[in-house]
């Protein structure tokens, strides 16, 4: 039997719309997309018969811009590369970029969405392009690791921090 109570908690949110009076946070994706796609191949066909794993280095950074009013860019670049002793099996460059509408959302929370919450919004789709690219490589797919884009923009402000207190950010003082 379903629990009637969590009905009561149900808030009706107002519809996404920048140009109304309503003050509450919004946010909305206005498209993904591609910006830009490598696929290197270059020790084919020999590749092909190459023994043992090659080792993945794999590179994600992330950049955001405004790009006008409300409106803001959130790019990954993301990259990958397969070496084995013989040489680079296979190299993919992913731009993978989102365009975000974002109102009455506070200064201090601007740059928490924009490196943590819209890269983790786009990686599922980043993730899906890079191992369909390396399987029409004629490699196995390739999935990239979940990546805790919460976890590393928490991280990054710690180190900013300690780099602005002198490091003493995070330090509790215990013995």
């Amino acid at each position: 039997m379903a629990d009637e109570q969590g009905n009561d908690a149900l808030v009706d949110l107002p519809p996404l719309d920048a140009n109304s009076n309503n003050n509450a946070p919004q946010v909305g994706v206005i498209a993904q997309y591609v910006k830009d796609l490598s696929f290197e191949n270059p020790g084919a066909p020999a590749v092909y018969q190459w023994q043992g794993q090659p080792q993945m280095d794999v590179q994600v950074n992330i950049g955001a811009a405004n790009v006008g009013e409300n409106l803001h860019e959130v790019q990954l670049k993301i990259d990958v590369t397969a070496k084995a002793p013989e040489g680079t099996a296979f190299r993919v460059e992913l731009l993978y970029a989102g365009l975000f509408t974002l109102a009455n959302i506070p200064d201090e929370q601007l740059q928490p969405f924009l490196l943590a919450e819209a890269p983790r919004l786009l990686f599922p789709f980043a993730r899906q392009i890079v191992s369909d690219t390396v399987l029409h490589g004629g490699f196995p797919p390739f999935l990239l690791d979940p990546i805790d884009f919460g976890g590393l923009y928490m991280q990054r402000a710690a180190q900013v921090q300690a780099g602005a207190t002198g490091g003493q950010a995070g330090e509790t003082g215990l013995a």
